[in-house]
């Protein structure tokens, strides 16, 4: 238990009604999660308002409430804090009541719209080979050491964050790596916290259902370097056009990478296979056993930050070019009659884009490539036809199918889809709903040397259907058709 005086601190309190020295035993948000002793913070949320449960939150025994706007009641015993933003307040009463973890740990955080995943876990598992403590919180997984523990969220809500790194600092971690997306910096998810360091890898079309325009996403992005103090570094990648205006308002130190620009941390592709790149690191020979130019740029991302946390370059290339691929990021598996599957996570048109390029740089037109490929639902509608168009455009055969519908009618995210097939590629796409069926049929066709992409949904165990997520893995059901191919 702690004292709400001690939890307070920097949270922009506006007045205060009744005594700071009430006991807190935890730390709310959402009301249902109440119990007696909790404080409860109303936050303005994009579906419901905490303001709206201070009544109920009360009468479940909470002892505290903090909010923007006081209830029309107060009740004696209770301690009510107004304050300027609820949800900034959430970030700092959460740190504060878990004892600030983040200043205990070098925290990095890293955003952009492709390339988040691989470059956390690529930082987690080269200072976990330099034997370092090391926790990573990721849209894969979160982790603290050998333990893992399921994610539900690319960045998790602001109590779920500082119990993870408070948990972390307990196991003795010394750094953590944290997928940083454009949500949670709008929501206000990472306030709060410490950043030792910030990477962005790059900005493409996503996530417009919610930002809306282009421009405030990339504003949302750009707000998590603003906030970053003056002893952190903020790393960009120099080939994105927007990698300036990431970083003109930041009072961090300014480093960029790249592949094609003139960047403090350069790398150059010499080859790239699907044994994995060679790559000239800051002129330096070094082999990776990941594949594709955007991993080229993801792994050049992770060398500059472990440079800049303080280890030495040759260790570090030493390290990367022992790490092994991703999960769901270009993940591939050969079958019985030399038919290469790519199982990859690449749901917005760059990453779609950048898969398909990297198959056709590898195979240099040997066999033919079929991709099969969905959009998800309740998300940016937008992409769409663009996704299908760029499918046509670099593949042999296309077969359009379901990702994670959610709530939407599968059938309609297929036909919006359709909409960007030219008119006389018809003939080499076929639309079929069921994604199991889709992945059948493409194994079926699939001759010797060809490859078949699988996007979209990579590292994922399920799919959401009407508001209910079954178990479905690609690689595994790709896998086993493979292997009935033997039979």
């Amino acid at each position: 238990m702690q004292l709400l005086k001690d939890i307070l601190y920097k949270t922009g309190i506006v007045d205060v009604s009744g005594s700071t020295d009430t006991g807190i035993t935890d730390v709310c948000f959402d009301s249902r999660k109440v119990r007696e002793g909790s404080l409860f913070v109303a936050v303005r949320g994009t579906n419901a308002d905490g303001h709206s449960y201070i009544e109920q939150v009360v009468e479940k025994g909470a002892v505290a409430v903090v909010c923007e706007m006081l209830p029309g009641e107060l009740k004696n015993g209770v301690t009510y804090v107004r304050v300027n933003d609820s949800a900034a307040a959430l970030g700092q009463i959460a740190s504060n009541f878990y004892g600030n973890p983040s200043e205990k740990l070098k925290l990095v955080g890293i955003t952009g719209t492709n390339g988040k995943t691989t470059t956390v876990t690529l930082l987690f598992n080269l200072f976990r080979a330099f034997d370092y403590g090391c926790g990573m919180v990721s849209t894969v997984k979160n982790q603290i050491n050998k333990q893992v523990i399921p994610a539900t969220h690319t960045t998790p809500d602001p109590i779920q964050i500082q119990s993870l790194l408070a948990a972390m600092a307990d196991e003795g971690c010394t750094h953590a790596f944290m997928e940083v997306s454009s949500h949670a910096v709008i929501q206000k998810r990472i306030s709060g916290l410490h950043f030792s360091g910030g990477i962005f890898t790059n900005i493409t079309h996503d996530h417009l259902d919610y930002h809306k325009t282009f421009e405030e996403y990339l504003k949302a992005k750009k707000l998590f370097f603003d906030q970053l103090p003056s002893e952190a570094f903020a790393l960009v990648n120099l080939d994105d056009k927007n990698a300036g205006i990431m970083i003109q308002n930041t009072k961090a130190r300014k480093y960029t990478y790249g592949l094609t620009s003139m960047s403090d941390y350069k790398c150059r592709l010499i080859e790239n296979r699907f044994s994995g790149l060679l790559l000239n690191m800051d002129g330096q020979e070094v082999l990776c056993r990941l594949v594709g130019s955007f991993n080229a740029y993801n792994l050049t991302a992770a060398y500059a930050a472990a440079v800049l946390l303080g280890e030495q370059k040759i260790n570090v290339l030493t390290a990367l070019s022992s790490l092994s691929p991703v999960e769901g990021r270009f993940d591939y598996i050969t079958s019985p009659k030399k038919v290469i599957g790519v199982v990859d996570y690449a749901h917005t048109p760059d990453a779609l884009q950048n898969v398909l390029s990297t198959i056709h740089d590898v195979i240099a037109g040997k066999g033919r490539v079929i991709t099969i490929v969905g959009c998800g639902g309740d998300r940016d509608a937008a992409k769409r036809p663009v996704m299908a168009r760029i499918a046509c455009d670099l593949s042999d055969r296309v077969i359009l199918t379901s990702d994670n519908p959610r709530s939407e009618d599968p059938e309609v995210i297929i036909h919006q889809m359709e909409e960007g097939i030219g008119s006389g590629e018809g003939k080499k796409t076929l639309s079929i709903v069921d994604r199991k069926e889709a992945i059948k049929t493409a194994v079926s066709i699939a001759q010797p040397g060809d490859i078949i992409l699988l996007a979209g949904k990579g590292h994922e165990k399920y799919q959401e259907i009407k508001g209910v997520r079954k178990p479905f893995d690609d690689k595994k059901i790709l896998q086993d058709l493979f292997n009935l191919m033997n039979g």
